[in-house]
């Protein structure tokens, strides 16, 4: 355990980072969950109007620095090549 105030204070800061961060981690995998069960029951239309709530997810997190940019991209792009491919 921390000693010092600010040991302390960087501790309470770094949970409370790791919390927000895995509220849009879990965010992006709810969204995406939700998509990819639409296409395996052969709804493409409906996930379609879900994209973009998924893609303003990811690019929130990418803006935030939760995710790395590319590793956004890559999930749009794989994301939505599943969806067209349907």
């Amino acid at each position: 355990m921390p000693i010092t105030k600010s040991a302390k204070k960087a501790l309470r800061q770094a949970r409370k980072r790791e919390r927000r961060n895995l509220l849009w981690k879990n965010k992006i995998k709810k969204i995406k969950k939700d998509i990819k069960r639409l296409i395996e029951n052969k709804k493409i239309a409906e996930a379609k109007k879900i994209l973009p709530q998924f893609y303003k997810a990811v690019d929130k997190a990418a803006k935030n620095n939760i995710i790395k940019k590319n590793t956004a991209a890559r999930k749009k792009s794989r994301l939505t090549k599943l969806i067209l491919r349907h």
